[in-house]
């Protein structure tokens, strides 16, 4: 019997390969420096089996209708706004992903931004870069202290959880939420409260963003959502770049509408070096690393290899966003 062919279509930790060579699969791993062409992960993939994709590649229409001999398309990242789900479902395509392996690392990104904005950070390094610091000034470079703040969740999940636990424990932080649905275990350990949209954004001095983009997230927090927080209170995204209105958070900054912002996602990815935000006095931005640790990259390796693996051996895929797919 041939063996399945399955195509990675970026550099990733060496543990997904070994797994699915390991388990008897013929492996070809994409090892250029950069993301595949449209035409070159199309071309590539119509020659394999199962494709293990990360969330750079745009799995749309387009690309399944060429490509809808594919058994299973497995994503490395725990968000997959970059599929196009439906579409695979009705071309019975399971897709898999990893969630769970990367919630402490993002956590740890969104409390490392949201304490570089709340004392200026990056902004008062690239001042030294600069020889700006000079002497002593008192009522210079003030920042604003998180200790018995109140902390808003949009999107209170795995990731949102961390943060929680984190911001509590170290700043005894209230923690208000906003879900689709309520999050017990968050109201019995944290004492966590759902609240309305409207509530999350009056009452937060903090608020962290750990939702996924979708229709109903996409530009969710905009001009409107801005001008009802606390002049005093930092705006932190470490989930997508396309669930805050850039322009909208610039105009916000700005007008003083809100104290900072800490983004580890922006919109479009890559951020343009001359973007305003950059210059902001009370903005931290990073490159999308939430999930940039030797630990983690390893998990979600090992995740997405796992849910071919399995696929294949059981017809079960252990983390699956498409259930309906498998009949």
């Amino acid at each position: 019997m041939e063996r399945k062919r399955i195509l990675i279509t970026r550099i990733l930790p060496a543990l997904a390969k070994e797994l699915l060579e390991g388990a008897g699969f013929s492996v070809t791993a994409w090892d250029e420096d950069r993301p595949m062409t449209k035409e070159e992960l199309a071309l590539k993939s119509k020659v394999h089996d199962a494709v293990l994709v990360t969330a750079t590649e745009r799995i749309d229409k387009e690309f399944l209708e060429a490509c809808p001999h594919l058994d299973i398309i497995s994503q490395y990242a725990v968000g997959y706004d970059n599929i196009d789900v439906g579409e695979a479902t009705r071309l019975g395509i399971p897709v898999g992903y990893t969630p769970g392996a990367m919630s402490d690392a993002t956590a740890d990104v969104a409390f490392g931004l949201m304490i570089a904005t709340s004392r200026k950070m990056f902004a008062l390094h690239k001042s030294i870069l600069r020889g700006e610091w000079r002497f002593f000034r008192p009522t210079a470079n003030l920042g604003i202290e998180l200790k018995n703040k109140t902390l808003g969740i949009y999107g209170l999940g795995r990731i949102g959880m961390e943060m929680a636990r984190r911001c509590q424990g170290a700043y005894n932080m209230k923690v208000v939420y906003h879900n689709r649905k309520p999050n017990s275990e968050a109201e019995l350990e944290l004492n966590a409260t759902l609240v309305d949209f409207e509530t999350l954004l009056a009452q937060s001095d903090v608020i962290s963003v750990h939702c996924s983009l979708n229709e109903s997230t996409r530009g969710v927090f905009n001009r409107k959502a801005f001008s009802q927080m606390k002049p005093t209170s930092i705006f932190v995204n470490t989930s997508r770049g396309g669930v805050h209105h850039e322009g909208d958070l610039i105009d916000a900054l700005n007008a003083g509408e809100i104290w900072g912002a800490g983004l580890d996602v922006t919109n479009p990815e890559p951020m343009k070096s001359d973007n305003p935000l950059l210059q902001m006095e009370s903005v931290s931005v990073l490159p999308h690393i939430g999930s940039s640790t030797v630990e983690s990259r390893n998990e979600m390796a090992r995740l997405a290899a796992m849910n071919i693996i399995e696929y294949y051996k059981y017809k079960v895929v252990p983390h699956i966003i498409n259930p309906e797919a498998i009949t």
